[in-house]
C-alpha cells in the first residue's frame, strides 16, 4: 500500500472512531478531545433537536462533529485525490531538503515529534483511572469510558460504593477475597490536577536501641511516625541522636512510646488516640517496630513512587508536567489558526489594495497595540461568568494581541509580490483581486507562513507560563508550567519543583526555536537562490 493511501486511511480510521466514540460514551485519547472541550464550553454545543441522530444526553456537541468532518474530508481527499498532484513543487523538495542539512533543526523535528506522540497517549500514560480491572469474570475499563464508574461495580461498600474507587487502592487490593483478580494502572498512576497524593513514607532502620538514616547508620534526628496497617499516620514522635526526643538511652521501646504518646509536658500526643481503650492497645494497633519517616507535601523526587516528587498542593510532579505539555499543545492549536487567519487575511488585503484601507487599519493596530494588555486580562477575567472563564478566554485574549506583528510582515511581503510581473499578467488575463491573492500570491507567502510558525508556537507557550506565573492565567483545573514554576520560587527549599517547571520551559521552547531558525535558513532568499 502507498504512503499517501496509509495515511489517508488512518486519517479516516481516527475521523470514525471519534464519531462512534462519542455516540457509545467511549474516550479515546487525543480523538475524543474535541469532543470534551464542547463539553468544557456551552456554547460549542446545541439543542438536541438540530441533529436527533447525533445527540448525547439532550445535546448535540457540533463543535467535535465539526472536526471528525474535517478529517474525514481530508482523509477522502488524499486517499482520492491523484498521486501526482499531492507532490510537493521543486521549490518546496529543495527547501526540504536544505532543512535536513541543518541538523539542530531537523532533530528537533523529531523530537518535537516524538513529543506529540507521547502526549497524545493521554490517559493511556498518565491518568488515575485504570486502564483494566477484572472482576468476578469481567472486563471493565475505567480509562476509557465518558462515564464515571461507581465502586459497587468492584464490590465495594457503604460510601465507597456511591463514588469513584480509588483505583490505586483497588490495585493494592488485588488477591483478596471480594476483591479485583487484576487492576492494570497508567505508568503514572495520578492525575496532573485535583489528585492529591497521600504523603510519602519511608521506613526507618532500628539498629540496636537506636533509629537510623534511611538506608544509613547514622542515628536519625527529626519528626518520624506511625502508621497504621493501611498507611495512615497513628501517632508522632521526635527523634533525636536515634532515642526518643527528652528520654534516655536504654528505656525500653514500649516504655519511650507510652512516655511519648501521653505524659510528654503533659499534653496528648497522638492525633487519634481519644482516650477510649488504653494506651497499650492504642500502640498495638500500628505496625509493630516499624517507625517511618513521612514526606510532607512537597515530597522529594523517588519517595512514594513519585519519580520527580509532588508539589505543594500534592500533585504528581510527572503528571502534572504532562498535563502542561498537553495544555501548551491544544493552545497553540487553537490559538495559530486563528491568529494567522487574522493576520494573513488583513496583511493581504492591506497590501494589495493599500490606500485608505491601508491606513485605517494600520490606525487600528496601533490604537489596539496600545492597550495595556494585563489590565484587559483583569478586567475581562472579573467580568466573565464563571462557566466562560478557563483556556477559551485567556487564549482569546492572547488572540486578540498576537495577530498584529505577523500583519505588518504580511503586507509588506503582499505588496512586493504584488509588482511581479506574473501579478500583472493575471491581472491582464481577467484575475480578479480575491483569484489573485488565493491562487498567486498567497502560495508565494508560504516561507513566510512556515518561518513564522515556530516562533508563534514559543509565543503561546511563554505567554501562558507568564501569565500563570503572576495569578492571571489559566485556573487551577489545568496544569500550568507557569503556576510549578511560581509555586517552585516560592519554595526554593523544594527545588525539584523550580527545576521540573524550568527545565521543562527551556527544553521545548529551545526546540521550537532551532526548528525556527532551520526554517528560517532554509527558506532564506539571501543564501539560495530560487533554482539552488
Amino acid at each position: 500500500m502507498k504512503k499517501k493511501n496509509l495515511i489517508a486511511l488512518l486519517i479516516i480510521l481516527a475521523a470514525c472512531l471519534g464519531g462512534l466514540g462519542e455516540l457509545c460514551g467511549w474516550l479515546i485519547p487525543t480523538i475524543s478531545w474535541p469532543f470534551t472541550v464542547s463539553r468544557e464550553l456551552p456554547f460549542l454545543a446545541a439543542p438536541a433537536e438540530w441533529a436527533p441522530m447525533l445527540a448525547v444526553q439532550g445535546k448535540v456537541h457540533w463543535f467535535g462533529w465539526a472536526f471528525m468532518a474535517f478529517f474525514l474530508f481530508v482523509g477522502l481527499y488524499l486517499l482520492l485525490r491523484r498521486q501526482s498532484s499531492l507532490r510537493l513543487p521543486p521549490p518546496m523538495v529543495r527547501r526540504w531538503n536544505r532543512f535536513r542539512s541543518i541538523k539542530r533543526g531537523y532533530w528537533s523535528l523529531l523530537a518535537l515529534g516524538g513529543i506529540l506522540c507521547i502526549a497524545g497517549m493521554d490517559q493511556c500514560l498518565v491518568g488515575k483511572r485504570a486502564l483494566a480491572v477484572r472482576y468476578e469474570g469481567e472486563w471493565y475499563f475505567p480509562a476509557f469510558c465518558r462515564h464515571v464508574m461507581p465502586g459497587d461495580v468492584f464490590g465495594l461498600s457503604g460510601n465507597d460504593a456511591i463514588a469513584e474507587p480509588d483505583y490505586r487502592k483497588l490495585k493494592a487490593s488485588v488477591g483478596k477475597p471480594g476483591a479485583p483478580t487484576v487492576v492494570i494502572m497508567p505508568p503514572i498512576p495520578y492525575s496532573p490536577t485535583m489528585d492529591a497524593a497521600p504523603f510519602p513514607t519511608e521506613r526507618l532502620p532500628i539498629r540496636g536501641d537506636k533509629v537510623c538514616e534511611p538506608g544509613g547508620n547514622l542515628p536519625y534526628n527529626g519528626l518520624a511516625c506511625r502508621l497504621y496497617p493501611d498507611g495512615e499516620i497513628h501517632m508522632r514522635l521526635r527523634y533525636r541522636q536515634g532515642v526518643l526526643d527528652g528520654h534516655v538511652q536504654g528505656w525500653n521501646e514500649e516504655r519511650r512510646e507510652v512516655y511519648s504518646a501521653v505524659y510528654r509536658k503533659g499534653k496528648l500526643q497522638s492525633e487519634r488516640y481519644r482516650g477510649e481503650g488504653s494506651v497499650k492497645d492504642f500502640l498495638a494497633k500500628t505496625k509493630a517496630h516499624v517507625i517511618s519517616l513521612v514526606h510532607y507535601h512537597p515530597a522529594p523526587p523517588l519517595t512514594g513512587g513519585h519519580l520527580l516528587g509532588t508539589n505543594s498542593q500534592g500533585s504528581d510532579i510527572a503528571a502534572y508536567l504532562f498535563g502542561g505539555l498537553q495544555v501548551n499543545i491544544k493552545a497553540a492549536l487553537f490559538y495559530l489558526p486563528v491568529i494567522y487567519a487574522i493576520g494573513l487575511t488583513l496583511g493581504m488585503l492591506m497590501g494589495y489594495f493599500g490606500g485608505k484601507f491601508d491606513l485605517f487599519t494600520q490606525r487600528v493596530i496601533e490604537i489596539i497595540s496600545q492597550l495595556p494588555f494585563l489590565f484587559v486580562v483583569m478586567i475581562l477575567s472579573d467580568l466573565m461568568p464563571l462557566e466562560l472563564r478557563g483556556m477559551f478566554l485567556i487564549l482569546s485574549l492572547l488572540a486578540m494581541f498576537g495577530w498584529m506583528h505577523m500583519t505588518y510582515i504580511i503586507r509588506t511581503a503582499t505588496m512586493k509580490e504584488k509588482s511581479r510581473d506574473y501579478v500583472a499578467a493575471a491581472r491582464v488575463m481577467g484575475a480578479g483581486p480575491i483569484h489573485l491573492l488565493t491562487v498567486h500570491i498567497l502560495p508565494n507567502l508560504l516561507g513566510i507562513i512556515v518561518t513564522l510558525l515556530p516562533f508563534s508556537i514559543a509565543a503561546v507557550i511563554l505567554s501562558l507560563a507568564s501569565l500563570d506565573y503572576m495569578g492571571f492565567g489559566l485556573p487551577d483545573t489545568y496544569a500550568s508550567w507557569g503556576r510549578l514554576l511560581n509555586d517552585g520560587l516560592s519554595k526554593l527549599s523544594s527545588p525539584w519543583m523550580v527545576s521540573a517547571a524550568f527545565l521543562s520551559l527551556v527544553i521545548t521552547l529551545m526546540i521550537v526555536t532551532f526548528i525556527g531558525e532551520a526554517v528560517r535558513e532554509s527558506v532564506d532568499p539571501r543564501r539560495h537562490t530560487y533554482y539552488e
